[in-house]
């Protein structure tokens, strides 16, 4: 995978690898900003297309491959 830089990722779409209750396409809806600004980014919220639920995931965990794929698959 190429890869991701936290600040890019604001509106990126993914596919979970493994639906749970028929959540497979998710959105980047926001990337949570450390308290401190000169801390790294850690974690980002996603989006569930189907069914609007949001959830915070650490960014780092989008570059697995075994749980997500990059687009819409």
């Amino acid at each position: 995978m190429n890869p991701l830089n936290p600040k890019k990722l604001l509106l990126t779409k993914w596919t979970a690898v493994k639906p749970v209750a028929k959540q497979k396409h998710f959105l980047v809806s926001r990337v949570i900003q450390p308290v401190e600004p000169t801390n790294p980014i850690e974690q980002v919220e996603i989006e569930a297309v189907f069914s609007k639920a949001t959830k915070i995931v650490a960014w780092r965990d989008l570059q697995d491959d075994s749980v997500w794929r990059q687009g819409w698959v």
